[in-house]
């Protein structure tokens, strides 16, 4: 990851690199805003360029320096990396570190550079347990960070989702957030710095994050790799309200929307006819796909709850949909009303939550419809 691969936040890199060439980097930094804005990511292309041997006054890493080689592949010695995990550890005094899942962290980074809290969960196969950095990462972190640079420069340490420090971590680590080793930078990410403790908050420089503007979305998505239509592209960036993340997700869901729709529309035409043995066939036929699948269905629902409320003003720029969506909108959009519109977005995101917690989906979809039924009546 280099500064050119990062979508939006030039603001922010270009007081990073000030910042190195003047030799007045932060020893703690505190890179905060809305999830997908390029925390991580810009986190870990500042290590590439403080770590580059060869960037000389440039603005972003050279890219072929042995420093860089070895950031291609996340395994740069003096780069460290502490983010959530799931504890697998049967010992009492010990438990899991981030260590022990760097083989997993680093596939998980390589192969989608941009990713959110939730996809990291399934890469951990956690199912429902809490992920967390708990007391025994701040003892690795100290031992680390104990030890000279190994290529003589600084050493870096990124902490992802630093709000899931447990207490007795964060407390540890005060004192050397405050009065780290020479050499050494703390770059801590998070999306809610109110969940984190203020005496860490006073020890770090915060740098916010602003979500990213939409034509810079539409210009990647134009762009190699995405290659979209220019009004496919516009439609998913105002859908993704600055989140390169809700971007990508809108985009997943955009390809399998013809499906979506189909099962969107056998629910509320089921639902709205009370005809339960139906119902109960399409659950069972929608717990038949992967829980990624189920929750990407349920967030087109969401969508399409919520366009069709706003077809009911009648101003067709306000609307993003494909033109089947439309046709099915026509009759469909007034059954979405005031009295009913939060009840079914709550139905939706209630669904969606226990997906997530990996309760029976065949009950979460039977159930979801019971409520539908109620719902449409209203």
């Amino acid at each position: 990851m280099y500064f050119k691969d990062i979508i939006g936040q030039q603001e922010v890199i270009e007081r990073l690199v000030k910042d190195a060439q003047a030799g007045t980097v932060p020893h703690a930094l505190l890179f905060t805003g809305p999830e997908g804005t390029g925390k991580l990511q810009t986190a870990i292309a500042f290590a590439r360029y403080l770590l580059c041997r060869d960037k000389a006054d440039a603005a972003d890493s050279c890219g072929h320096c042995p420093s860089c080689v070895k950031m291609d592949k996340l395994v740069h010695p003096d780069l460290h990396f502490v983010f959530p995990v799931i504890n697998k550890s049967k010992s009492s005094e010990r438990s899991t570190v981030s260590d022990d899942e760097i083989k997993t962290w680093r596939e998980c980074v390589l192969d989608k550079q941009y990713f959110g809290f939730e996809e990291w969960l399934s890469a951990l196969d956690a199912e429902n347990k809490q992920a967390s950095i708990f007391v025994t990462e701040s003892e690795s972190i100290m031992s680390k960070l104990s030890l000279k640079s190994v290529e003589g420069g600084y050493k870096i340490m990124i902490i992802w989702h630093a709000e899931k420090m447990n207490q007795q971590c964060a407390n540890s680590l005060l004192k050397l957030l405050e009065e780290p080793p020479a050499g050494t930078i703390f770059i801590l990410t998070t999306d809610t710095p109110e969940q984190m403790l203020e005496t860490i908050l006073s020890r770090t420089q915060r740098i916010d994050f602003k979500r990213i503007p939409s034509e810079l979305i539409e210009q990647r998505l134009t762009g190699p790799g995405f290659m979209l239509d220019a009004d496919t592209a516009a439609k998913i960036a105002h859908l993704s309200a600055g989140s390169w993340l809700k971007a990508i997700s809108t985009l997943r869901i955009n390809t399998e929307s013809d499906e979506f729709l189909d099962y969107f529309m056998q629910l509320m035409r089921l639902s709205y006819g009370r005809r339960l043995k139906d119902l109960k066939r399409w659950a069972d036929e929608i717990a038949g796909g992967g829980r990624e699948w189920q929750k990407r269905f349920l967030a087109y629902c969401q969508r399409m709850i919520r366009e069709n409320f706003i077809c009911n003003f009648h101003m067709p720029e306000l609307n993003y949909m494909t033109e089947q969506e439309r046709q099915f909108s026509v009759k469909f959009a007034p059954f979405v009303n005031e009295n009913n519109i939060i009840g079914l977005m709550d139905t939706l995101s209630d669904a969606q939550r226990d997906i997530e917690q990996n309760v029976n989906s065949k009950m979460v979809f039977f159930d979801l419809s019971l409520k539908t039924i109620m719902l449409m009546k209203q």
